[in-house]
């Protein structure tokens, strides 16, 4: 079996997005935009320190236990992947292995050779076997869900895994482009324990010196770092900067080199300024409110069905993302390879249909649900939105703020606190991940662990079992419509990258999942 897929259609989708791109964000700020790559160069320059405003402290530098969609950005450059991705399709592509199927059910990963992590260890097939392991068995690991295909890894050559699989899954390559492939260091997890998660080591371009809570990361470059292609400066230190604005403005006055995920209400800043430009693109990046089916109200079909009529999306896109992105109808955005436009059309905005499925569920005076949001003025300005609209139809929302780990932490790890949280899912590269992911009876981001439908838990696994795209899209069809007749969560609208950047930043891409990477980042003089 081939490890190729069909990138074809991909291709032409997303080719399609950022041909339309500038058109969708507007002609104010078309002109400060930078779609896709920034600048090209005749050739990247080695040296200097990259400096990141970033707007939150990572839950954890140990990709199987952190629980923030938001550590991607800290754990790329620590942790190279066992595959990469394209950064337009989000294709799987080889990384430190390349792949093969011999049968349907036997996945073989041959690791390149001369990969050494950052305290001096081998990267071998006994290391890719201990770290897949420990994500599928160790009781703290936050991947088991994504490993949930695998039924035994064996180490069949120095350099060569065997994976042996429940049932056929077209997905894992791409699972292992994302936490599940990060590889780690055995020799650093067995020495330091749980303490791996503050002193993270693997084999990535750039090593990490120190992490100050709430304040910032620093990283310095691995010298035996396997590519030269990659990796050019010689150091990375991102400052914890919640208030997105501040960290914009100390991009502007040159404290910092670069800002992420900033709010389309700051981008009248970036255009008034010479020395810094705007890099956007569309996104998987869905702002979304998460239901907790085991709470109260919620495990009432009904009361979820409510809230997404209640919602108008297209207000909210005006408003809080000042018409920058798209309206969420499910978790896939309408340029997406596997969308379905018949089930975006489930939930129009209708605030009669709402109160009346409220009194049929016996709550013909409202409620009221608790609800988790971050303590940033965005977050803070996004609830207040939603408190707004589903207000109007009489459900009331109580908010407690607090900062992304705390919170995040508090609705899905520990005490299932809230009832909702307000959150972004940040993507995957592939659509069965974040469906598996989501709405998987033990998985991780369903806070319930509520099994919806032994049908659903069915396609899940069906829609990993062929490469054919058609073939796929027609089985998430099928989940994309259980998911949102059975009103699963309440999608809001997909945001678009925003990254300011200054001008002595070469070579930074967007990408699909909206999260930066700096391997191809170099600076000018």
């Amino acid at each position: 079996m081939s490890v190729s897929t069909d990138s074809d259609t991909r291709h032409a989708a997303i080719a399609m997005t950022r041909r339309e791109w500038l058109r969708l964000v507007g002609a104010g700020a078309a002109a400060a935009a930078v779609p896709g790559a920034l600048r090209a160069q005749a050739g990247p320059r080695r040296g200097g320190v990259l400096r990141v405003s970033a707007s939150a402290n990572p839950s954890s530098l140990d990709p199987a236990t952190g629980g923030s969609g938001l550590d991607h950005s800290f754990l790329w450059p620590i942790y190279d992947t066992l595959v990469e991705w394209d950064y337009e399709t989000l294709q799987p592509i080889p990384g430190m292995a390349q792949w093969r199927y011999p049968d349907p059910k036997t996945l073989v990963l041959a690791i390149r050779p001369g990969i050494v992590f950052h305290d001096g260890t081998a990267c071998d097939a006994e290391a890719v076997k201990f770290n897949l392991d420990r994500g599928r068995g160790d009781q703290r690991s936050n991947i088991k869900a994504d490993l949930s295909s695998i039924d035994s890894v064996a180490v069949t050559g120095p350099l060569e895994v065997t994976v042996k699989l429940k049932h056929p899954d077209s997905a894992l390559p791409a699972i292992l482009s994302d936490r599940a492939g990060m590889i780690a260091s055995p020799t650093a997890i067995g020495g330091l324990g749980n303490e791996h998660d503050r002193k993270g080591v693997g084999a990535g371009p750039w090593k990490l010196v120190s992490w100050a809570d709430n304040q910032g990361v620093s990283l310095v470059r691995h010298d035996k770092y396997w590519r030269d292609d990659r990796g050019f400066v010689d150091g990375i230190e991102i400052a914890i900067m919640p208030e997105r604005a501040t960290g914009l403005r100390s991009v502007i006055a040159g404290q910092n080199d670069l800002a992420y995920q900033l709010p389309p209400r700051l981008v009248p800043l970036i255009e008034r300024s010479k020395d810094v430009e705007l890099v956007t693109g569309p996104t998987l990046y869905c702002r979304q409110l998460y239901l907790n089916l085991s709470r109260g109200p919620l495990a009432d079909v009904r009361v979820r069905q409510a809230m997404n009529f209640a919602l108008d999306r297209e207000a909210y896109v005006k408003v809080a993302q000042s018409g920058f992105g798209e309206p969420a109808y499910m978790n896939l955005p309408s340029s997406h390879w596997a969308y379905d436009p018949e089930v975006a059309k489930l939930y129009p905005h209708d605030p009669d249909k709402a109160r009346a499925l409220l009194a049929e569920a016996g709550f013909k005076n409202g409620l009221e649900l608790t609800a988790g949001g971050y303590i940033d003025p965005d977050n803070v300005r996004r609830g207040e939105i939603l408190m707004d609209q589903l207000g109007k139809v009489g459900i009331r929302l109580k908010f407690t703020n607090g900062t992304v780990p705390e919170i995040s932490a508090q609705y899905f790890a520990q005490e299932k606190k809230f009832d909702t949280l307000l959150a972004a899912w940040t993507g995957r590269p592939d659509p069965a991940m974040s469906y598996g992911l989501m709405y998987g009876k033990d998985a991780y981001f369903n806070a319930g662990r509520v099994e919806v439908s032994a049908e659903l838990t069915e396609l899940l696994a069906k829609s990993r079992e062929s490469e054919d795209l058609e073939v796929r899209k027609s089985v998430l069809s099928r989940v994309q419509r259980i998911v949102m007749e059975q009103a699963l969560v309440l999608p809001i609208a997909f945001e678009a990258e925003m990254t300011a950047v200054t001008k002595r930043v070469a070579g930074y891409r967007s990408n699909l999942l909206g999260k930066p990477k700096y391997e191809f980042v170099s600076l000018s003089q």
